[in-house]
């Protein structure tokens, strides 16, 4: 009779673990599913590249963002690490990871600190975008939202306009927030001196989108440590930023980029 109670014990015991592990509608809630969209096109520098990795790398590890992530609704969010380039140059370093704990982010960025550093070639914003779009789908939990967060030096030249690929994640429900890196480079010159208003006017979009520009190479970490713990806390107006086409006329042209790559391959072509 003893061995029959034990044995009874023993089998509710590991069905509790077993219900407790389980993917329950509670457990696949999500504060936030995070794609983090890493621009690594030819016009970021090696150093460059180094101080945005080790922001993002040092956001993770962030007592701030762990009491950022422990005080949401749920206290669980889901990150995705993307570098991006060319319109079909779209790389995942790391894949979905639920991050609930201290633990859990530090294992996301001790993970992204062990990937390699690589340079690529155009910069297309759009491309971005839209493979954010597809990696949500990857996704088994039901995020409260879903965030791309755009990081670049440059307005976008590759692939279809970046207008379009915005309005339609907008419509789609997704927010798009951006970090233009804006400071002068070794030669003597930043990528477009309003990238910050190219950011605002042409790249981000949905209910409580910011741009959060960086203009000094040392304020890397804390910049983006704070656009992450923004995002993950959803702190920030709720008025939709949509297409500027449907508020006011825009002031800055949002093909700039593919026309300044279109001067420069009619000037090598006239050489």
């Amino acid at each position: 009779m003893a061995n029959r109670l034990l044995s009874a014990l023993a089998f509710l015991l590991l069905a509790g673990d077993a219900l407790a592990g389980g993917p329950t509608g509670a457990e696949t809630q999500l504060d936030v599913a995070l794609v983090i969209a890493v621009d690594v096109s030819s016009s970021m520098e090696g150093e460059e590249q180094g101080l945005q990795r080790e922001g993002f790398i040092e956001a993770f590890r962030s007592a701030l963002v762990h009491d950022a992530i422990e005080n949401g609704a749920y206290g669980r969010i889901a990150v995705t690490y993307m570098e991006w380039s060319g319109v079909k140059d779209q790389r995942v370093l790391v894949p979905w990871t639920i991050i609930d704990s201290a633990e859990g982010a530090i294992s996301f960025a001790n993970r992204l600190a062990y990937q390699p550093i690589r340079q690529a070639g155009m910069t297309s914003i759009s491309g971005a975008i839209d493979q954010g779009r597809k990696l949500f789908e990857q996704l088994d939990g039901a995020p409260a939202r879903r965030v791309i967060d755009i990081s670049g030096d440059g307005p976008n030249n590759d692939g279809r306009h970046v207008t379009y690929a915005r309005d339609e994640a907008v419509d789609d429900g997704v927010i798009v927030n951006g970090l233009p890196i804006m400071f002068r480079r070794t030669s003597g010159s930043i990528e477009l001196e309003d990238l910050d208003l190219y950011y605002r006017e042409c790249v981000i979009g949905g209910v409580g989108a910011f741009v959060l520009p960086l203009h000094d190479p040392e304020q890397f970490a804390m910049v983006i440590r704070t656009k992450i713990m923004r995002e993950i806390a959803s702190i920030g107006g709720a008025r939709p930023l949509i297409a500027p086409a449907q508020t006011t006329m825009p002031r800055m042209n949002c093909v700039t980029g593919e026309r300044r790559r279109q001067e420069d391959l009619l000037s090598q072509e006239r050489k």
